[in-house]
């Protein structure tokens, strides 16, 4: 399982993936998040951040901002829209060719 993490500066958005563990400086002191963690969303203070991908450590160093971190449900949401989608396609095709053959 794997987290989602999103960092926004006041200028833009740093970082936005899925991760397997996060290491962030907050206001309140360094952080930790593992996958399984609670949801959280908190001021990210000056500091180093760093993200574990696969087997790797990536670093990256923060001047403040915020953070949002949550457990990876998107390509669950994303798959389930996926196939609403495409039923919806079908249904508009079949009244389509519905359509067309009535007139």
């Amino acid at each position: 399982m794997t987290l989602n993490l999103c960092v926004l500066t006041p200028n833009r958005i740093v970082w936005d993936s899925e991760e397997k563990e996060i290491v962030l400086f907050t206001n309140s002191g360094q952080i930790g998040v593992l996958p399984n963690h609670a949801p959280i969303a908190t001021a990210v203070d000056i500091g180093i951040l760093r993200i574990r991908l696969n087997d790797q450590w990536l670093t990256m160093a923060l001047m403040g901002g915020f953070a949002r971190i949550e457990a990876a449900l998107r390509k669950a949401e994303g798959k389930r829209q996926t196939i609403e989608a495409n039923l919806a396609l079908r249904w508009a095709r079949t009244r389509v060719e519905a359509i067309n053959a009535i007139s």
